[in-house]
Parts: C-alpha cells; sequence; structure tokens
C-alpha cells in the first residue's frame, strides 16, 4: 500500500493561532422518542396541506377496463401494461365499477380449482366477464371489497384514512364531467405512490424517524405464544402464513385466497427466508394458460418466474422506520421479510431467520396515526346506493 509522506522540500508549517469562534457540531440529532413523534406530526401536518394531484407522477397512463371484457382479455392486457390492478367501468350505466385486482383472479382460480377441473376452468375463463367477478366472491364466502373512490382535490391525508379505514391497498380518484355530470375515472392513487411521496417531500422529517422497528412494533410478527394447533395445521411461524420449496403452488393460492395476502414467505427447514412467493408468480402461470402448473411445487414455478424479479426485500427489527422509507423512495417496494439479524444470533437465533413481514399497509398505518373506523360503513353504503342504516352511529 502506497503512503504518502511529507516532501524534503516542504515549506515551513507557520503555527496559527486558536480561534476563539464557537465551531459548529456535527454530531447527529438527539435520537428520541420527541423528536420521532415531531417528525411524524410534521409529515401530517404535510399531507394534510397538499392533495392527490400532488402525488401524480409527471406521467403516467390509465388503463380502464369494461366489465363485459372477459377475464383472460383483461388480465392480458395488465401485464402487457405492467400493472396489476385497473378501475373497471360499467358502459351499460357509464358509471364506475370497482377495481380488477390480482386477488380477484386468485379467488376465480380457487373458485375453479373447487368446482372443476381443468378442461372446464380453462374453457370457461374464455368467456368468464368481470361483471360476474363479484358472484365467485359470494360463492367462496370472501368479503366483497367495498367500492373506494375520492375526489383528487381531497387532502393526502383524507386519501390516507380511507386506505387505513378499509385495508385497501389502492383508492380510485373520480371526478364529474361538468357537461354531462358523467362520473371521470382521473386516476388511482396506491399506497407505494403515496409513502413515495412523503418520502421525496418530507425528506428532514424522515431523517429523524429513527427509533427502531422492535421498538415501534410495525408490522406483524412469529408469536411467542401461538394458539392451540393440530399437527395438520401445525405453524410454528404463527401468524404468518408459509411455505417451502417443496409446497404445492396451488396450496399458497388458497393461502392467498383465504388470508386476502398478496405474498408468503419461503423457508427452509431452520426458519430461514430463501425466497418468497407473491400473487403475481401466480398470474403468470395464469397468462402462459398453464392453470395446471398449480400442482408444480413451488420450486418448480420459481424457474417459470420472470427474469426481473426485484428480489426480496429484507430487514432487520433493528433497522428504522426512516430506513425503509428511504427504501420506498429508491426501488418499488411492496413489503418487507424482517428477519434474525446479529442482535437476535447473539441470543442462541439464527441469521436470516423469518421473524416478521411489514407491509406498506402497516407503515402507512403508523405514520398516519390511529383512524376511527366509523366512516367505513358510510363509505360501503354510498358506493352502494343504500340509505345509512339506522343502526350506524355517528
Amino acid at each position: 500500500m502506497n503512503t504518502l509522506s511529507p516532501s524534503a522540500h516542504s515549506p515551513k508549517t507557520v503555527k496559527r493561532r486558536t480561534s476563539t469562534r464557537r465551531r459548529p457540531s456535527y454530531l447527529p440529532p438527539v435520537q428520541n422518542q420527541e423528536t420521532h413523534d415531531a417528525a411524524l406530526h410534521a409529515i401530517r401536518k404535510c399531507l394534510k396541506g397538499r392533495t392527490s394531484y400532488d402525488a401524480f407522477p409527471v406521467s403516467f397512463r390509465l388503463i380502464v377496463l369494461d366489465t363485459k371484457l372477459n377475464v383472460k382479455k383483461a388480465l392480458q392486457c395488465l401485464l402487457l401494461n405492467g400493472v396489476v390492478s385497473a378501475p373497471l367501468w360499467n358502459s351499460d350505466k357509464s358509471k364506475f365499477a370497482g377495481m380488477l385486482t390480482v386477488l380477484d383472479i386468485i379467488h376465480l382460480i380457487q373458485y375453479y380449482y373447487d368446482t372443476a377441473n381443468y378442461e372446464a376452468a380453462a374453457a370457461d375463463v374464455e368467456t368468464f366477464r368481470l361483471e360476474s367477478l363479484r358472484d365467485i366472491e359470494k360463492s367462496l364466502g370472501v368479503p366483497t371489497p367495498p367500492m373506494l373512490r375520492e375526489h383528487p382535490s381531497s387532502t393526502l391525508y383524507e386519501a390516507s384514512k380511507v386506505l387505513i379505514q378499509t385495508h385497501a391497498r389502492r383508492l380510485p380518484l373520480l371526478d364529474y364531467d361538468t357537461e354531462t355530470g358523467q362520473e371521470v375515472i382521473i386516476s388511482v392513487l396506491t399506497q407505494y405512490r403515496l409513502l413515495k411521496f412523503i418520502a421525496i417531500n418530507c425528506t428532514r422529517e424522515i431523517q429523524q424517524l429513527h427509533l427502531s422497528l422492535r421498538k415501534l412494533k410495525i408490522g406483524t410478527y412469529v408469536s411467542s405464544t401461538p394458539p392451540p394447533q393440530t399437527p395438520e395445521n401445525h405453524n410454528p411461524y404463527w401468524p404468518i402464513a408459509t411455505a417451502t420449496l417443496n409446497t404445492p403452488v396451488f396450496d399458497v393460492v388458497h393461502m392467498f385466497s383465504e388470508r386476502a395476502i398478496s405474498a408468503v414467505p419461503i423457508i427452509d427447514e431452520d426458519g430461514v427466508v430463501v425466497n418468497l412467493y407473491e400473487t403475481v408468480d401466480v398470474i403468470t402461470l395464469v397468462r402462459l394458460g398453464a392453470y395446471q402448473s398449480l400442482d408444480l411445487t413451488i420450486s418448480e414455478a420459481l424457474n417459470q418466474r420472470s427474469p426481473d424479479f426485484p428480489g426480496v426485500v429484507i430487514c432487520t427489527a433493528g433497522d428504522s422506520l426512516g430506513t425503509l422509507l428511504q427504501l420506498i423512495k429508491k426501488r418499488r417496494v411492496h413489503r418487507f421479510v424482517v428477519v434474525e439479524g446479529e442482535e437476535e444470533e447473539k441470543k442462541g437465533g439464527k441469521k436470516g431467520r423469518l421473524l416478521g413481514i411489514i407491509t406498506l399497509s402497516d407503515v402507512l398505518r403508523y405514520v398516519i396515526g390511529e383512524v376511527k373506523n366509523e366512516a367505513v360503513e358510510s363509505i360501503e353504503e354510498i358506493a352502494s346506493d343504500k340509505p345509512p342504516s339506522p343502526d350506524v352511529t355517528s
């Protein structure tokens, strides 16, 4: 290794008088609960002063699907345009008809596997229309998603509250045509877009969100006291759904449909996270017409995964909320898998072992704070054009 040494011809060093001026401190700010809470308050204040319009990207495209369209064509349209959801439009009534999401397709797959063989499912999906998806949900006994909507001029804080109240991942933004009075779909505000807006516009504040995830208790974590379980349904990582590389894809599809989740951690025999299987992975198989491929193992199915898969984003309980928001700013993230780190390893744990899951819903819910759920029923009633229920308290 080369080192620099003073030259023989270096000029003499002249001693300078010590300055009496006080130099600025470059020490990091004091990290405590007070500064953390002040940062959250500032972020909420920012969201209350900005509208949903402000979160729109400079350039974007909006895919809207007619409810008369069959599922296969709708799915091809989504994947060709690189999106996993789209607003629905009822052309008969000229009005907004909800959202098509990946979970709708998962429910459809679950329905066909429960009620028909592969040949019947493959033939039926060619003609099955989007307008019939709600009937599938009723057959499976899963909740029908609320018909959410918000005006683009509403504040980002109000939009965040609607997402939290309804556990939705995206919020359609609608306006009305001034001439015809008809609804106009403007855009869709997602949790990711909202959190990215915070990360970009509240840089100073997120640097103050320095407390650890362990202290904040954001997300869902493996329970130390799981409820009584049968040998057939034993899950040492309860309440988190997990799978191994040998698990059949359809078993994971059932988890998606039953629990209304979008990803399942793939672990080895020691509980170390080796991958993540997502609802979009299933849709890739369906798009290829490989309905029968759901009998493959996760290991076999991962071989057909798109090469542009961004990878599994992991963190430890020692990371901060600010770190998560910084990561959301830099890349498209939908969830964080929390694993045991060096601190847990020192206590006898295993580095990389599954510890928890943090979704964007968890992050948004914490940043916005406690939200009353009194408006959820009225949102659904307004959407279905029903008068308020007399037993709903104000």
